[in-house]
């Protein structure tokens, strides 16, 4: 039987490295993109890269394919998203059966100083994705959404079936029209989505701008810790493994229009097309200082805290309802948080070497 053919952008970041290095040892054929840029340290990019078989000692340069020694079915090119014709050749060259796209402008706080970045990336670079299944269709687009399209709602835990119309971030704007776009695509030109809203993602190899990076680093360093909103927040942190099986089970699972949707009763989380909206949380918000003392355990380190205002654009609580998810699949998040910590904190030593 031919192997899958997936193609994955953002995979020299976070959730992208963890996916495709789990796909390729499943037996896909991934091809991967990435523009690689400098929104945090590169050569951890370069690192993930590297991890997967890719041999770079320097950037790479863009639109050149570059091989996995690794993996013989992995192959990697460094691409702007926004860059529609580079977009329009991978797919005219690809024939790919699954398209997964996680590349994003990320970072809340990032989007009140460097605006444009969002709009270029989030909203040019997805529109570019979908006219590129539009022209080459595929079975089934999987995309990154996010939990901050919440914004202001106060209903816990969040639902896909509630309305999302209240944004306090650019970064959450940008999302929410990610699932607009792809909504209208799906009417359009019957192609099969399904929007991911990822809950605060953590694990190895995570972003160095979020929480647990900044934390371990900063106690290790014996430097104060920043606590916004005085520890008074409270996230649904989700593991990057969990995030990656949901997925994977999510490929195969190709949404179908629902027959009950009713436009005198709007469904925000299905469609008379083949439209989907799932959450993936762990479904147990923790306390930020609960999250804070798992970290100082593993350390064995108490850190030094400054108390904080929250920030604009952040929300003071998370939480997920994932019962649609593991309806559909049977699985939902479970990695406990002391033990992602952990396996994050032993991953931190080893590639920092402290």
């Amino acid at each position: 039987m031919k192997s899958q053919k997936v193609l994955i952008t953002g995979t020299a970041g976070f959730i992208g490295f963890h996916l495709a290095n789990r796909l390729v040892r499943e037996g896909f054929q991934v091809d991967g993109i990435d523009n690689i840029n400098d929104y945090y340290d590169v050569n951890i990019k370069l690192d993930r890269l590297k991890y997967a078989g890719f041999d770079f000692s320097q950037l790479p340069e863009f639109g050149k394919w570059i091989q996995s020694s690794t993996y013989p079915n992995y192959r990697f090119i460094r691409a702007n998203l926004e860059d529609r014709v580079a977009v329009e050749d991978i797919f005219k060259s690809g024939g790919y059966d699954y398209v997964i796209h996680l590349a994003a402008q990320a970072g809340v706080r990032y989007s009140l100083e460097n605006p444009y970045a969002y709009i270029e990336s989030n909203i040019i670079g997805t529109l570019n994705i979908l006219e590129g299944c539009r022209h080459n269709p595929v079975k089934h687009l999987i995309y990154a959404s996010s939990s901050s399209v919440y914004g202001a709602n106060k209903k816990m835990p969040f639902s896909v079936h509630d309305n999302v119309d209240h944004p306090v971030a650019l970064y959450a704007v940008s999302k929410k029209s990610n699932e607009l776009m792809a909504h209208a695509y799906s009417n359009l030109f019957d192609i099969p989505s399904t929007g991911l809203r990822f809950f605060t993602v953590y694990g190895p190899w995570g972003r160095p701008d979020m929480a647990l990076f900044l934390f371990t680093k900063a106690i290790l360093e014996k430097k104060p810790i920043n606590v916004f909103n005085h520890g008074k927040m409270i996230r649904d942190f989700t593991y990057v493994d969990d995030i990656v099986e949901a997925i994977i089970r999510l490929i195969p699972n190709h949404p179908a229009p629902n027959p009950e949707w009713s436009g005198m009763n709007p469904d925000p989380a299905t469609s008379f097309s083949p439209y989907r909206i799932f959450n993936i949380g762990n479904s147990n918000p923790i306390q930020l200082m609960d999250f804070i003392f798992a970290i100082e355990e593993k350390l064995g380190v108490e850190a030094q805290k400054n108390m904080m205002p929250m920030q604009p654009g952040d929300v003071p609580e998370t939480s997920s309802d994932v019962k649609d998810l593991y309806d559909l699949i049977g699985f939902q998040p479970s990695t406990s948080v002391k033990q992602g910590i952990s396996n994050f904190i032993d991953w931190y030593r080893d590639y920092f070497k402290v």
